[in-house]
Parts: structure tokens; C-alpha cells; sequence
């Protein structure tokens, strides 16, 4: 049964905080703590988490606010679960920001927390909602509109995320996978089978692999796993095929194997996806290659505000994907969301989001995108790209006119088969200085004198993104930049990037949930400046009180001397 939770609105008289020094009291509510609460804590609407629980009449839930923060604070802090929960049961802190004054009150088991991780992510499963996730945009939506926070102009950045897995050659899970099945035989079944498992139980995947020294070495046994393992799988379908450890077996054979009529052939590394699993205890972690690191796991990419008007920048999303996603897929994936909870036109990323799909979602949101980086070929530096042109769209987005960099404009017109065309004056275009020197690219054709230029949807998208590129190029730079250090922040509780948790759900959460505790973070030093910009402003406002009384004393005493040296009744 559900239940929420108001008693933290209603504090007792006696308690812990209320019992602290004045001095200690006030620290406590201006640290990290009344920050969390206030900012963070308060703001969860448990309502949204009631589908979690039964509505028949049973036991009261522990109260969501606190399950939510609790996993906020884990993340933020990098502790394990154990850690977390002494730090509930004995910090004084943690238990403030989570609403309790005493150390005596909310007590629960640290079973409760997992069997809330558990109906979160059983509920992501059926209904492809995350709770967390739609909890920490409505948190962060409220604290933009409080803090007056300008969401016009955003910035986005990623970074690869390591799931907690070991990092295992292709021998070493084939072994493992094969002894998994093992595992979940019956005992008839387990001694039918006992030569064709004998090879790989012996010992641990790791020993195994470990023992198998040279190229041909290893080619020799995955072939003879190879044959093993499909022999396996036809044996065991009609008993297992439900099985996870027997879908697991069959999907690593279809990605390392090659099925031929004669029999089974390893694959080469070469053919080898960068989708293929990675892990046995992680299915949904790929393989990506990112300039000289080799990652195994997630990518997160991070979006936040940016004007520079702002006194403070807030985290306003977070994705996590398999890492072999493409940086403008998650671009596409992220612009409805922000443009329908935020007033995002403009948004700075570096040279790896640009794409067509990403150029799609910026075309239908109707929203900017500078980068700070072109990728892909350079244009000729003599010769004018089309970006050197200016093209005026139609109301669908299309190409409709173009103006050269003369100022010629004319039509533009659909290709016979595919593209774009546009044909100049020839008498402006061969008397134009720029096509003289060879600079422009338009060509007069043989059985039309006009000249032509034509080019493709993609290249216009292409000269959109350079052209703003070039026309914001310093600017957004430094802005963009910045948004290095939030990837940091949410990264640093975890030691080389590596979560301590497994699966794409699981990752997402503690990522949402670190950015969480840094947006809460970023608050509390705003208001703490805020508060010491008040408190100078109050002490210099003192000081000049004093100084302004003297000032009129003196004014008033030389007044009041005037008049008496020179008044008439003194006979002067």
C-alpha cells in the first residue's frame, strides 16, 4: 500500500537539530544538507512513484522522498550501499537533508531500498518509463523557474560511462557462457552432456583463456568451442530455449561464428561488431573506440544551460545509450523533450553531433546548432564552398533561392534524379571577379550557357552548421567548454569513470542521480554568494550610517556658527 510522506513538514519540538546551538544550527541548514532539502528533497512529488505499489490494504511503503534521495546521495557522494545506509542510520546531516531531525526516526532496512530499485526497474521494463528520470526533470523544471534561469541557450556534451564488468577476450566468454549453461541443467541432463562440458568447467573462463598462448592457439580453440557450442544449442533448445543462460549462448555464437553447410567457423576480429556482447553479466554494454581509449559500456551525454546571463548553470538532461550510439542520434533523441519543458533556440556542442538525423530534429524544433568543430572533409581554401552562398529556404524547409557571394540571386530548382540545382546569369558570372580567379565553382554547361551549381540536402545542412560554426566561432568556444567540468563533476564520485552498477536502467539512474546532487550543489554555492553579496551590502550600508551623521553634525555646527557670527542681534 502507498503511502507518502508529509511527517518531515511537520518537525518536533524536541529534536537533534532543534537542540543544536544557534551558531551550529544555522551551519546545518546553510550547508549541503538544507540545500538538499530544500532544493532537492522537498520538490519530489511521491504521487508519480503510487503505481509502484499495490492499492489493496497492506504494510505503508517507506516513504519515496527518502529512497529517491537516498539514491541521489549515493550517487553524489560515490558511496556503496553500506555506506550509504550507516551514513543514514548515524549522520545527522544525511538525516536532515532527507527530513528528519532525530536520529531515532524513518528506521528501515536496507532490503527496502533494493526492493524499490527492483519495482523501478521492473516498471521501466513494462511501460519504457523512467520514474527517476521524469522526477529529476520536474525537480529541475521547478528550480529554473525559482532561480530565473535563462534555458534559451543550452550546451551538450558526452562521455563514455565503464559498466562494472570485467574485461574478458572472446575465448573467455564463449567459456563462460558455456558454463553457465551448465549451471542451469538438470542433473539428467548434466550427466548426458558431462564430455561435451568436461573441457570448460574444470576451471574458472579466466584460467582458461589465460592458458591459451599464440594466435593459432587461440583460433584452434574457438573453433573447437565453436563446434562444442552449437552441437549444445541444438541438444538443448526444446528443454532450455526460455532460459537466459541458453539465449545468452546462442546469441555469443551467432556473433563470433559463421554456421556453414560443412560446419562452424570463427569469425575474424575484423567482423567482430562493436554491438556484440561484452559481458555475460551486462547485455546490453557495447564496444567503442574513441580516439586511442577502448571502452566497454555506456556513453552519457549531458545537456545544461549556458546563457551567460545566468548566474548559475543547471543540469537539464541525461541520457545514457550503449556507447557505439552516435553523438547526433542522442542530439535527435534529446531536442523534443528540452524544447517542450524548456525555451531551448539555441544549443553548442563540438564538431561530433552533426548529422542528418540531428539535423532533422534541429529543423523541426526549431532550434539552432553551433559547433564548435567541423568534422569531415575541409572545404578548398581557394574555392568558395556552399557555405560562401546564402540559400533561403520555403516553407518546408527546402531550398528555394540562393544568392552567391556577388549578390547574384536566383531559383533553386529540384535535380532530375536527385539534389539540387541553380543556374546564374552568364553574362554576371563571366565578368564576376570571383569566377575569374577561379574562386567560384559554378560552370556554364554546353547545351545551356547559364551557369551551374548544384549540390545535395545533406551539403546544405553541412554549409548550415559551418556557417554558424565560423559566425560564432570564439564566442562558443568558451561556452561550450565549460560544460567539460559538469561532465566531471558527474563522473567524479566514480573512480575512472567505471559505475558500480551493470545494465543500461541501472547506469541511467545513477547518472540522473548524480547530476542530481550536482545541480544541488551548484545551488547551495549560489546561495551562499548571494548571502555573503547581502551581508556586504548590509555592512557597508552600516558603515556609511555613521559616517553620513557626522557628516551632518559638522555640517549643522558651521551652519548654526554662521549665523551667530553674523546676525543682527549681536550688533555686528
Amino acid at each position: 500500500m502507498f503511502r507518502k510522506n508529509t511527517k518531515h513538514q511537520q518537525p518536533a519540538l524536541i529534536s537533534a537539530a532543534s537542540e543544536l546551538p544557534e551558531k551550529q544550527r544555522k551551519r546545518l541548514e546553510n550547508s549541503w544538507a538544507g540545500t538538499f532539502y530544500k532544493e532537492f528533497f522537498s520538490r519530489i512529488e511521491e504521487q508519480s512513484f503510487a503505481v509502484l505499489y499495490s492499492e489493496k490494504d497492506s504494510r505503508p511503503n517507506v516513504p519515496v522522498n527518502v529512497l529517491v534521495g537516498l539514491e541521489a546521495l549515493k550517487a553524489g557522494f560515490g558511496w556503496s550501499d553500506l555506506e550509504l545506509y550507516e551514513h543514514y542510520c548515524y549522520d545527522l546531516q544525511v538525516r536532515y537533508a532527507l527530513g528528519y531531525d532525530r536520529l531515532g526516526d524513518g528506521d528501515f532496512e536496507i532490503r527496502s531500498l533494493y526492493y524499490f530499485r527492483e519495482r523501478l526497474s521492473q516498471y521501466n521494463a513494462d511501460k519504457g518509463i523512467n520514474l527517476l528520470e521524469k522526477a529529476f526533470e520536474k525537480i529541475t523544471d521547478a528550480q529554473i523557474v525559482d532561480l530565473k534561469v535563462r534555458t534559451g541557450m543550452q550546451r551538450m556534451d558526452s562521455t563514455q560511462i565503464a559498466s562494472n564488468i570485467v574485461s574478458a577476450s572472446r575465448l573467455q566468454l564463449l567459456v563462460e557462457a558455456v558454463q553457465r549453461v551448465e549451471r542451469i541443467l538438470s542433473e539428467a541432463d548434466r550427466a548426458r552432456l558431462s564430455e561435451s562440458f568436461a573441457p570448460y568447467i574444470q576451471d574458472s573462463a579466466g584460467h582458461y583463456s589465460y592458458r591459451v598462448k599464440g594466435r593459432e592457439a587461440q583460433q584452434e580453440h574457438l573453433q573447437k568451442i565453436g563446434q562444442a557450442i552449437h552441437r549444445l544449442l541444438q541438444d538443448l533448445k526444446n528443454t532450455y530455449a526460455e532460459e537466459t543462460a541458453y539465449q545468452v549462448l546462442e546469441r555469443i555464437f551467432t556473433e563470433n561464428f559463421h554456421l556453414l553447410e560443412n560446419g562452424v567457423r570463427a569469425k575474424e576480429n575484423t567482423e567482430i561488431t562493436s554491438a556484440c556482447l561484452q559481458s555475460v553479466d551486462d547485455l546490453e554494454a557495447t564496444y567503442r573506440t574513441k580516439g586511442t581509449g577502448h571502452y566497454k559500456g555506456y556513453v552519457a551525454n549531458l545537456t545544461e544551460t549556458c546563457d551567460p546571463e545566468n548566474e548559475i548553470q543547471l543540469i537539464t538532461k541525461v541520457q545514457v545509450a550503449p556507447n557505439n550510439v552516435e553523438d547526433g542520434q542522442l542530439l535527435a533523441e534529446a531536442l523534443p523533450n528540452l524544447k517542450e519543458r524548456t525555451s531551448i533556440e539555441t544549443m553548442i556542442t563540438d564538431g561530433g553531433y552533426g548529422s542528418e538525423v540531428s539535423d532533422d530534429a534541429l529543423q523541426e524544433q526549431e532550434v539552432t546548432l553551433i559547433q564548435t568543430a567541423i568534422r569531415g572533409a575541409q572545404p578548398t581554401p581557394d574555392k568558395f564552398s556552399l557555405s560562401d552562398f546564402s540559400i533561403q529556404p520555403d516553407e518546408k524547409g527546402n531550398p528555394n533561392a540562393i544568392t552567391c557571394p556577388q549578390g547574384q540571386t536566383v531559383p533553386v530548382l529540384a535535380g532530375r534524379t536527385t539534389g539540387w540545382q541553380a543556374r546564374f546569369d552568364p553574362e554576371i558570372c563571366s565578368q564576376c571577379p570571383f569566377h575569374l580567379d577561379g574562386q567560384c565553382r559554378t560552370q556554364p554547361q554546353k547545351r545551356d550557357p547559364r551557369y551551374l551549381l548544384t549540390f545535395s540536402t545533406h551539403a546544405v545542412r553541412a554549409a548550415q552548421r559551418r556557417k554558424n560554426y565560423l559566425a560564432h566561432q570564439g564566442h562558443s568556444h568558451n561556452l561550450r567548454s565549460a560544460v567539460e567540468a559538469t561532465v566531471r563533476s558527474v563522473k567524479h564520485p566514480f573512480p575512472a569513470g567505471k559505475l558500480p552498477v551493470r545494465g543500461q536502467f541501472r547506469v541511467t539512474c545513477m547518472a540522473i542521480a548524480s547530476a542530481a546532487t550536482t545541480n544541488a550543489r551548484r545551488i547551495q554555492r549560489y546561495l551562499i554568494a548571494k548571502m555573503k553579496q547581502a551581508e556586504a551590502a548590509k555592512r557597508l550600508q552600516s558603515e556609511a550610517a555613521p559616517a553620513a551623521a557626522v557628516s551632518f553634525f559638522v555640517f549643522s555646527a558651521r551652519w548654526l556658527r554662521s549665523r551667530l557670527v553674523f546676525s543682527p542681534i549681536f550688533g555686528y
